[in-house]
């Protein structure tokens, strides 16, 4: 391998929903790896949108939005500005920088979101979110969820409503095919991706693939791989360039070992 090609040959899989997966798995050609694109998850607008509408008529009543993820950011907004627009004096947060950018992206400014860790038990600890007595707040989200984000605020004396913007399906994939592109390591980068990759797995496909190296965004996720027993779980930082970074010291690590090896 040479620097410019850290991950040159590998073959890496990338299970994210196909429109979101294109990010890093051109990172992962351009760093002379091959992207194998196996999704586990489907992102689609919801069927049923008079809840979604209902409430985003009535967006200007409360005092705090939160967006839980991108997907959460492309599909909420998207439906808030079918409507009209954010009104002026709504707060906006979110989990992720990756969400934050987006949102800029889309003009929403001054979003609150955490700088550290970047799930919802960050942004609970920022300070904008401790004094939330008597304010309404809405969380745009897929449908369904962890409940930890509302749980909390309610507990601190908040009103929280769920908008499903979007929802979440499985697709059934043929393990086989996968097997068959001889896996050097794979990125997964949410707990109902992972165990629905567990679910599919026969005990065959899954002791042939619990020894491939398995990257992972949190420690939430390294969790449950453990548990599932997968041998080489790999801690990633947050985002596409998280995950990159993460491979390529992987990859750049084995292959010092392999030529110290060989002397």
């Amino acid at each position: 391998m040479t620097d410019h090609f850290p991950l040159n040959g590998l073959n890496i899989v990338v299970t994210r929903p196909r429109d979101q997966a294109i990010q890093l798995a051109r990172d992962i050609e351009h760093a002379g790896g091959v992207p194998i694109m196996f999704p586990l998850l489907e992102i689609s607008p919801v069927q049923d949108t008079r809840e979604l509408s209902q409430q985003i008529s009535r967006l200007d009543q409360f005092d705090l939005a939160i967006f839980i993820s991108p997907n959460a950011v492309d599909y909420g907004i998207a439906a808030i500005r079918d409507a009209g627009k954010i009104p002026s004096g709504l707060r906006v947060a979110t989990v992720g920088q990756g969400s934050a950018k987006a949102l800029r992206a889309l003009g929403v400014a001054n979003t609150i979101a955490p700088s550290e860790r970047f799930d919802s038990e960050g942004l609970l600890a920022l300070p904008e979110l401790q004094d939330v007595s008597g304010w309404r707040v809405i969380i745009f989200r897929g449908d369904g969820g962890r409940e930890l984000l509302g749980d909390t605020l309610k507990t601190r004396g908040a009103t929280v409503e769920y908008a499903a913007c979007y929802q979440r399906s499985k697709p059934q994939h043929d393990p086989e095919e996968l097997l068959a592109t001889k896996p050097d390591a794979i990125t997964v980068t949410s707990s109902e991706a992972l165990a629905h990759f567990w679910q599919m797995l026969d005990e065959e496909a899954r002791k042939s693939l619990s020894g491939v190296p398995l990257f992972v965004p949190h420690p939430r996720i390294a969790g449950l791989a453990e548990e599932q027993g997968w041998q080489h779980v790999e801690l990633a930082a947050s985002g596409d360039s998280g995950m990159l970074a993460a491979l390529i010291k992987w990859a750049n690590y084995n292959t010092g070992n392999k030529m110290a090896g060989s002397k």
